[in-house]
């Protein structure tokens, strides 16, 4: 018969088809008349919502490549860096100790989307030109956040990366204007967006044309408040499971607390993350933003050790 798709189930050496829905009916019949057909159906076979962001059964986790640094490609990516950038010393010096310490892309803040119209909002452009020169500098890969569709293309001239913040997960204006981008996606999780929502909002960039894609557990809004946000290890691993892009996780955000960032981390990797994006500040304290959810240089590096060790032991 033609266009029927067949694959192996590996269980039992059994075969499944797979054919369009209106065929379905009498490729059903004519299977059923075949001895070598155990059982034939017609039930229409349950197809996810978010067919382009599903793994298929055998499917590899595709990676995304942004500059020369491979996402999904089995090692742990990490990536680190102040929340916002605040000068050209902060974040040159920030990228320079990250990187000795084993991060592989830099990360900044230009526009920062915030709760209060009263609180640093970034330094726009001219932050945007000072993540530039610390890429310069360090040769570091550069993510960093795009608020509307109509800054896509102007961070797009100073990343390599380009951000959706957790508050923008579901700006379907700016996702499909990202679909139109050469330059990789970093989508995070809505605070309150189910699963569905976060591979739906995937989708959108997916069927836009751009397949380069990273996605990003970074917590939560539960009734909890001892953390800033509950960190969804389970829907992280449960992603992993069902779909092909890379998974990061951002202990940082997920915790809102520095201390327990790296006991994060380690849970992260445990579950067979990507990588993870964690906010470094050369001095946390005097931080214009997240202060008290950021590693000071040592910490990271101290972090990494750590990290390093228990890749060393699961090999």
């Amino acid at each position: 018969m033609r266009n029927v798709a067949l694959h192996l189930s590996g269980h039992k050496a059994r075969s499944y088809g797979g054919v369009p829905a209106a065929r379905a009916v009498p490729v059903a019949r004519t299977l059923r008349r075949r001895p070598q057909a155990r059982q034939a159906s017609n039930a229409p076979a349950a197809e996810p919502a978010f067919r382009m962001a599903s793994r298929r059964t055998g499917q590899a986790t595709t990676v995304v490549v942004v500059a020369d640094v491979a996402i999904g490609a089995g090692g742990l990516v990490v990536i680190a860096g102040p929340c916002s950038v605040e000068s050209r010393q902060q974040i040159r010096e920030t990228a320079r100790r990250v990187k000795a310490a084993g991060a592989r892309i830099l990360r900044g803040g230009a526009y920062k989307p915030r709760t209060s119209p009263y609180e640093f909002q970034g330094l726009g452009e001219k932050a945007l030109e000072w993540l530039a020169e610390a890429r310069e500098a360090s040769g570091l890969p550069v993510v960093t956040e795009v608020l509307s569709p109509e800054d896509v293309d102007v961070v797009g001239d100073y990343a390599d990366m380009l951000q959706v913040g957790a508050r923008n997960m579901q700006n379907y204006a700016l996702l499909r204007k990202l679909a139109t981008s050469s330059k990789p996606v970093l989508l995070k999780r809505g605070p309150a967006a189910t699963i569905r929502e976060w591979l739906l909002a995937a989708e959108y960039i997916l069927s836009g044309g751009n397949p380069n894609v990273v996605l990003c557990e970074r917590g939560i809004r539960t009734f909890e408040t001892a953390t800033r946000n509950t960190l969804d290890l389970a829907g992280a691993a449960l992603v992993k499971e069902i779909s092909h892009l890379p998974v990061l996780v951002d202990p940082s955000h997920g915790t809102g607390q520095r201390r327990l960032v790296t006991p994060a981390s380690r849970a992260a990797l445990a579950i067979g993350a990507d990588g993870l994006i964690i906010e470094v500040h050369p001095c946390p304290d005097e931080a214009w933003s997240d202060g008290e959810q950021s590693l000071d240089p040592a910490q990271f590096s101290t972090l990494m050790d750590d990290l390093r060790g228990m890749m060393a032991k699961c090999a």
